[in-house]
């Protein structure tokens, strides 16, 4: 995964991927964060991460939300970023790259809790970008995905969310081999 920072060193003939660019992820996560969370800020890195697979996986999210008999909201666009197959289910191995990332600017606040879990906050340089991403018109779509898989799983646990998946996506996910590609 490359900074945004250091693109100008690869070959002028590389093909350029979103899904290979540090800040793509950061940008993802803090709007994780700032809109599925409460308070700007989400317990636990499982919920984290679930959350962050419903955002980047809408037909999954339909899916789920059908069989909540939540209203389905109209899925559009193609998996943004491949997850794989872990021990707490759904996971991005560049989850702990990213998240050191967004602690290393100041822009979100890991804090351990007495349980053992992480509380993941926006900094105020951090709310300051998540809320200027958030107006951003490019990232509308976006935006309004992530209200809704706030409204159907933000009040959830990270590990009620967890088991869900594992219930409902067994030929999708809990089968799988651990590491292997979710698409």
């Amino acid at each position: 995964m490359n900074s945004i920072r250091n693109l100008g060193a690869l070959p002028a003939g590389r093909a350029l991927i979103s899904d290979d660019i540090l800040e793509f992820h950061a940008a993802r996560l803090l709007l994780v964060v700032r809109v599925c969370g409460i308070s700007n800020r989400i317990d636990g890195l499982t919920k984290l991460a679930k959350l962050d697979f419903f955002v980047r996986y809408p037909a999954f999210f339909a899916d789920a939300c059908r069989a909540l008999h939540e209203p389905v909201p109209e899925v559009g666009g193609a998996v943004e970023a491949p997850m794989v197959r872990y021990h707490y289910g759904p996971w991005d191995k560049r989850y702990y790259h990213v998240l050191a990332f967004l602690e290393g600017t100041r822009l979100l606040s890991v804090a351990p809790q007495p349980n053992g879990s992480y509380r993941f906050s926006l900094t105020e340089d951090g709310l300051q970008r998540a809320n200027a991403l958030l107006n951003a018109p490019a990232f509308a779509p976006l935006v309004a995905h992530m209200g809704s898989v706030k409204r159907v799983f933000g009040s959830k646990s990270g590990d009620t969310i967890k088991k869900l998946i594992y219930q409902l996506f067994d030929a999708e996910v809990a089968l799988r081999l651990l590491g292997e590609v979710i698409r």
